[in-house]
């Protein structure tokens, strides 16, 4: 299958191109101009299998001129995904991830109804759409009240994808993956976060480390689970449907800090920084993905441990 990734040069994209390829896909890295020249990470051999077009969603000319190669499956991943630069710029996050993603959805339902080709268009949203207010695991009919702007503008990424497939039959599947993480990931992320604080203690011998708030509960996952499932979506998500990706259970910031301490040798305690405090923080953020494991046959395979421990030797000194 001939597979367009949209922001295949960030965390996610990565791991994802490498999982199309080993499944033996067509892969072709949407990247963004500007930025990385190839997907990081890959061997020379994977880089060599890689056709690199070039994809701005914020310029509709560009946006046609990569769906131009007919893709059979798009996977949407292009966006602003750190919570911390949306609220920086409203407009920007809600110009690349809800009219992007209407960009693109509208360039691929046009050429459907021109029968130049048929894709599965696979929207990554968040976990983050359903808001707060709830302690028990969330499923794809609860309402969706988000409380920032990335989450906002995620509810608008699905929103315009879901109006294309209505008005075109454009063939479109929403992903909501909740919390996830893994080697690799930039340290803006929570458990990235933690290891290079706790790295830094342990150096300096300093007692305590700045933290956020730890009470707030999360459902963890490594992303190599998680494209596992946009995988399995490809094929087997229907149309018109959103699927949580998540494991089901959830662990405190508090307990993630304390695990990611053993792992690293570390002594330092955390120390509440209100610098580092959220407003309208979710307190409670776990996912149900009954519908998922229905449709797919998908599960989570990698423990919280073991992705700690990969977080951690990933930052190892």
């Amino acid at each position: 299958m001939r597979v367009l990734v949209t922001g295949s040069e960030g965390f996610v994209g990565r791991w994802l191109v490498r999982t199309l390829l080993a499944a033996g896909h067509e892969v072709w890295a949407g990247i963004r101009p500007g930025g990385p020249l190839e997907v990081p990470g890959l061997t020379p051999a994977e880089r060599a299998a890689v056709r690199r077009v070039p994809i701005e969603v914020l310029d509709t000319a560009s946006v046609e001129s990569a769906v131009a190669s007919r893709p059979e499956a798009v996977v949407h991943l292009a966006a602003i995904a750190s919570g911390a630069d949306a609220r920086r710029d409203v407009g920007v996050a809600w110009a690349v991830n809800a009219a992007g993603t209407a960009r693109l959805a509208d360039a691929l339902g046009r050429a459907r109804e021109r029968a130049e080709s048929d894709p599965v268009l696979l929207v990554v949203s968040s976990g983050e759409v359903y808001g707060g207010g709830v302690e028990r695991p969330r499923r794809e009919d609860d309402p969706l009240r988000p409380c920032s702007p990335y989450a906002a503008s995620k509810v608008g990424a699905e929103v315009a994808a879901q109006e294309v497939g209505r008005r075109t039959g454009l063939r479109v599947v929403i992903a909501r993956p909740f919390t996830h993480t893994g080697p690799g990931q930039s340290d803006r992320a929570v458990a990235p976060a933690f290891a290079a604080r706790l790295r830094a203690a342990r150096r300096s011998g300093a007692a305590s480390v700045p933290t956020g708030n730890l009470a707030p509960i999360r459902d963890f996952l490594h992303v190599q689970d998680v494209v596992n499932a946009y995988l399995a979506l490809l094929t087997r998500g229907v149309p018109g449907e959103a699927y949580n990706v998540a494991r089901g259970e959830g662990i405190s910031l508090d307990e993630l800090f304390r695990r990611m301490a053993t792992h690293l040798g570390a002594a330092a305690v955390p120390a509440p920084d209100p610098a580092l405090m959220r407003s309208a923080d979710i307190m409670h953020l776990v996912g149900d993905a009954a519908k998922l494991r229905a449709a797919t046959g998908w599960r989570p395979t990698i423990d919280i441990d073991r992705i700690l421990k990969e977080v951690a030797d990933a930052e190892a000194d």
